[in-house]
């Protein structure tokens, strides 16, 4: 099968992602499709020779954004999206904690972390985390930045428990793990209980493989 050819509504799943496995909502729809043992198959999209512009990626991809997962003659695009239609059509494992509060505070980390702290992403690109690439100090928006994600970020986990949720993983975990592993594997002061838990959160079976996947040098 092609990269782009069709595909049959029988067949496994199939995820694009970028070639540098850089992408943090990459990360997360990768992670979402482990924790629920779903077969897929893994597409990797050279984005800097902007493949994702190809007409065979407009239609699987409305958004020709990564990721995008294609079920049979179904694509969706938008991590957060990816996760919640995989939690609706096979809800055990969860993705989401069963408590509803719970659940959609885990939603509302989400959303927050993918439209907030611009400075700090762009201060602290994934390149720090995959590639472990030099950093430049914080600029004043990105200290800011960073200092609103701490205080959030130890609020969220001021019940001491393991997770996001306390005792109950969530996909959620997967990004606040990585949004505070931008600041630590930079070496930038991070509370210890937020670095344990990030460093903690990293070690899940599936982040670490995409961790272990080869990239192409920056």
């Amino acid at each position: 099968m092609s990269p782009m050819s069709p595909m049959s509504p029988m067949s496994t799943m199939r995820l694009y992602v970028d070639s540098q496995f850089a992408s943090p909502y990459a990360l997360s729809a990768f992670v979402a499709l482990r924790a629920k043992h779903i077969a897929f198959e893994l597409e990797a999209l050279d984005l800097s020779a902007h493949r994702q512009h190809s007409a065979g990626y407009a239609q699987a991809s409305l958004t020709r954004r990564v990721p995008t997962l294609v079920d049979g003659d179904f694509s969706l695009s938008e991590s957060s999206a990816i996760a919640e239609y995989l939690e609706d059509k096979q809800p055990q494992p969860r993705l989401y904690p069963a408590d509803l509060r719970a659940r959609a505070r885990a939603r509302q980390v989400q959303a927050w972390l993918r439209s907030d702290l611009m400075a700090l992403r762009q201060d602290r690109t994934t390149e720090v985390v995959f590639y472990g690439a030099a950093v430049k100090p914080l600029s004043e928006g990105g200290r800011a930045a960073a200092e609103k994600l701490l205080q959030a970020a130890g609020a969220l986990l001021a019940h001491g428990g393991p997770h996001l949720s306390g005792g109950e993983w969530s996909i959620a975990d997967v990004d606040l793990a990585l949004m505070l592993n931008r600041l630590v594997m930079a070496g930038d002061a991070v509370p210890g209980p937020l670095a344990a838990y990030a460093r903690r959160q990293w070690q899940h079976a599936a982040i670490q493989e995409w961790v272990a996947f080869e990239r192409p040098p920056l």
